[in-house]
């Protein structure tokens, strides 16, 4: 069954009639003809519908689209850090390998970026939840690095190895990494934080930090879901292999091994 799909204010009975009609745009000018308004709006439309998408591709816009003013001029403000905007000044045919015709992005710094009409359309839509779990996760990437290195600070003993805390080996840093001992895995942690707060995914907003990161765009959520998690999880240094999921890691009472983030 055909299901349908949703571009800007299009609505396309399935994703082949989406690229055809794309095509059809794509096929009507010449190399570096620059788009007119109208076929400029569909094009910006199919570029916020990228970012919407939730899988990292190698066609992605490398900047993320925080806001189309509402005259629908060729304005679309895209930000790339808190000091420069940067705004797509232009789309034109440009010409890609084999001497094909695709969509090239002319920005305000005079920079350029191929987008494929054919990639963005056939990737996967958001998954919200999934989404929110990643932003979560990331919220609180730091303070799991920072807790690994606070760990090889106080007990490295010689060539910059420590010992994994279930097997007793020395290990290096690479063969490390932090585990959430059950009952309090992260995905339990991060559901239960959905719950207690009554949180709706579908309302989220996100932005993408330095390191192309989702964040939460609401500070004070991200900063809930720390304090949450740092109160909750009980965290082990082990070697990767491990299986976490082990019958003797189900124990609910903290254990004098298990570390805290502070």
């Amino acid at each position: 069954m055909r299901k349908s799909i949703k571009i800007g204010d299009k609505e396309y009975k399935s994703k082949k009639d989406a690229l055809s009609y794309y095509k059809n745009i794509l096929n009507s000018y010449d190399f570096d003809t620059i788009l007119n308004d109208n076929d400029f709006d569909d094009l910006l439309d199919l570029i916020i519908y990228d970012e919407e998408c939730d899988e990292i591709n190698a066609n992605e816009i490398p900047v993320k689209i925080s806001e189309v003013n509402s005259d629908n001029s060729k304005d679309a403000i895209i930000e790339d850090n808190e000091e420069e905007e940067i705004f797509i000044k232009d789309i034109k045919i440009g010409r890609s390998q084999f001497n094909t015709k695709c969509f090239e992005l002319v920005y305000n710094d005079s920079s350029t970026y191929y987008a494929s009409y054919v990639m963005i359309i056939n990737q996967p839509k958001v998954d919200k939840e999934k989404r929110f779990d990643k932003a979560c996760r990331n919220t609180i990437q730091e303070d799991i690095i920072k807790l690994k290195q606070q760990y090889f600070k106080d007990n490295t003993q010689g060539k910059g190895q420590v010992k994994c805390q279930e097997t007793g080996h020395l290990c290096k840093w690479d063969d490390l990494v932090i585990d959430h001992r059950q009952p309090n895995t992260l995905s339990i942690i991060i559901e239960r934080f959905k719950e207690l707060n009554s949180i709706d995914t579908n309302g989220i907003e996100y932005f993408k930090n330095d390191k192309n990161l989702f964040m939460f765009k609401d500070h004070t959520l991200a900063e809930m879901f720390r304090k949450y998690h740092n109160e909750k999880a009980n965290l082990r240094v082990i070697k990767k292999e491990i299986n976490s999921s082990r019958a003797f890691m189900g124990r609910v009472k903290q254990s004098g091994k298990d570390l805290k983030i502070k």
